[in-house]
């Protein structure tokens, strides 16, 4: 059963050693850079998950709030180990990580930037309610913003 976890002494390492195929490492941060980008992010609510299936840990997500307008969610990075991957977890961690941000309903909604090219990871984003939002940014051109309703 997926459930996320946070992020303790006890299981960093093994969100450490998680990692995505070779051909996946343009799109997600290495687990060392989430883990890392958790603690830069700290002053924007950042908080990285375990994902964890039965005890294992999977993969590893990173959300944060925006500190500028329009305010809310920014899931900053999503991974699922590669030994883990088309088993589903990473629609179950998804839809979790929604349900968790739909509680807290601190935000209306949140976004996630994702490479043009990442076909899986789009269709993933649309399945659990993302759209395009439109907006385009100069720094990454070749990305889609996404976005999801929680209300």
């Amino acid at each position: 059963m997926i459930k996320l976890t946070d992020i303790t002494e006890d299981n960093w390492l093994a969100v450490a050693s998680l990692s995505v195929k070779d051909s996946q490492k343009y799109y997600v941060a290495s687990a060392l850079g989430i883990l890392a980008r958790g603690y830069v992010y700290r002053d924007c609510n950042g908080r990285v998950y375990a994902i964890e299936n039965d005890g294992v840990t999977v993969g590893a997500a990173l959300v944060r709030e925006f500190t500028d307008e329009p305010l809310g969610y920014d899931l900053q990075q999503f991974m699922i180990d590669q030994r883990y991957q088309g088993r589903g977890y990473g629609s179950a961690a998804l839809g979790l990580i929604l349900d968790e941000l739909r509680k807290e309903g601190r935000y209306d909604h949140v976004e996630v930037c994702v490479k043009k090219a990442d076909a899986g990871a789009i269709r993933l984003y649309e399945k659990h309610g993302f759209v395009d939002s439109g907006y385009i940014d100069e720094a990454v051109p070749d990305a889609l913003n996404l976005i999801c309703r929680l209300s």
